[in-house]
Parts: C-alpha cells; structure tokens; sequence
C-alpha cells in the first residue's frame, strides 16, 4: 500500500509539471484538461482522506500488541505457570475471588463463632532489614488482611486489622463494629502498639486459639504470588480477546 501511494503521488506531480508544453498554446484548454481528468481526481480524492492508510496502520498496531501479548503469556506460561490454588488453609475453606485484589478465608469455632478473613494482594513493602548493599529488590511485601468475628445473632463483630509480612503478622488495630451502618466517625481505640504488652499477648493468643498465626502470614505470601501470576496472565486473556474482536 505504501508503495501505492507513492505512486500516485509521482503521478500528481507529472501531471502538475507537463502542461507547461501545452501552456502557451492554449491555456484555458489546459486548465480545463486539468480539471475534468478522472485520474486526478481520484488521486486527490484518495489521499485527502487516508482512511485506508489509517486502517492499515491500526491494523498494523493492534498486531503488534496482540504478538507482544501472545509472546508474553507463552513465556509466562512457559517459565513460571501459576499453581491450582489451595482451597484450604488448616480449618479455613479459601475463596480464590478470581479477578479480584482480595480472597477470603472462613471457619466456624466453636459452636457460636463465624470467623472471615479478607486478605489484599501485595499492596507495599519496606527494605528488608537483611538487606547490605540497599538492592531495591531485596524487599519485604506486605499483606493487608482483616479479621471479621461474628457471633450468632448479636449483630457485633470483632475486626481485627492486621499486616501480613513473610513470616509473621502484626495486628494494628481492633474493635467492636455493632452494625454494618456503624458511623464512619466512631472511635474505634487506640493504635494496637499503644496498648499494654500484656493486653497485645492476651489478643496475638486470642487469634492464635482460632487458627491465625504466623504460619497464616507464611501461608499469605505463597498464595499470593501464585495469584499475581494467574491474576497477571487472565488480564492480559482479556485485553487480547478486546483487541482480537472485530
């Protein structure tokens, strides 16, 4: 196509340059000449829109991102293929939540407690403290999760907002939420690290009882870098299947 236009444009120009012959003979018949020929006029026509050139270059571009897309799910797939995700951490069934920032854990203890845990993705990190040579690499992610502990038919829940880190979690605050339409300027206690030592070991014991330790941090960070790969791959699923419709 490209050699097309060029083409036509080499055409354009001749026909300006050649009626200088015919022009001191007869100049209005060359000027009508001018106007009335067909080729001209498609000519001028054809490269005053440039649709087609438009197409072609668009068809070009969404090529390319569909090769570049295609390439990066294959090497994905082929170095580092996401695992079935687990279902069950210890007594908590495991929701994956595909496609969302967030999974969920969720157990019954005793005969009265409902417990959920909503965990994020990776949403920070600091520089590990193992860390010599400040390598920005050399990182440790952070987990968001909140611990939701209803009891049968009192309409309370006990949140419990913690961070996960790669072995070990940290607690920062708690409280007592008395309905789902609880005012967003109720006081909701201190920081958790402003507590008594004594009253923060009662709370890591209370959670550690009902299954949320450590272990749940470990646990966390495995589950949630298979989820960045399969997370990652179905986005880009999606984005080729946009750019694949016609």
């Amino acid at each position: 196509m490209s050699r097309l236009v060029r083409c036509l444009r080499r055409r354009v120009i001749s026909t300006n340059l050649s009626p200088s012959f015919s022009y001191r003979n007869n100049p209005r018949r060359i000027c009508v000449q001018q106007i009335q020929n067909p080729c001209f006029l498609s000519t001028s026509k054809f490269l005053s829109s440039g649709s087609y050139v438009s197409e072609m270059r668009k068809s070009a571009f969404e090529g390319n991102i569909l090769r570049l897309i295609r390439s990066e799910i294959q090497s994905e797939l082929d170095h580092s293929p996401p695992l079935q995700p687990e279902d069950r951490f210890g007594p908590f069934t495991v929701d994956e939540r595909p496609g969302e920032l967030w999974v969920s854990l969720r157990r019954k203890y005793g005969d009265k407690e409902d417990i959920k845990i909503e965990a994020t993705m990776f949403d920070g990190s600091v520089p590990s403290s193992k860390s010599i040579n400040s390598d920005p690499e050399d990182v440790q992610l952070h987990i968001t999760f909140v611990v939701n502990i209803s009891k049968d038919g009192d309409g309370q829940t006990l949140e419990i907002m913690c961070s996960a880190w790669p072995d070990t979690i940290q607690i920062s605050k708690f409280f007592v939420r008395k309905s789902s339409k609880n005012s967003p300027n109720a006081y909701v206690g201190p920081e958790f690290e402003e507590m008594e030592d004594e009253l923060q070991d009662s709370v890591y014991q209370f959670l550690e009882e009902r299954g949320i330790s450590d272990d749940l941090a470990v646990f966390l960070h495995q589950y949630m870098k298979n989820k960045d790969k399969a997370e990652y791959i179905r986005w880009m699923e999606t984005v080729k299947s946009y750019v694949e419709q016609k």
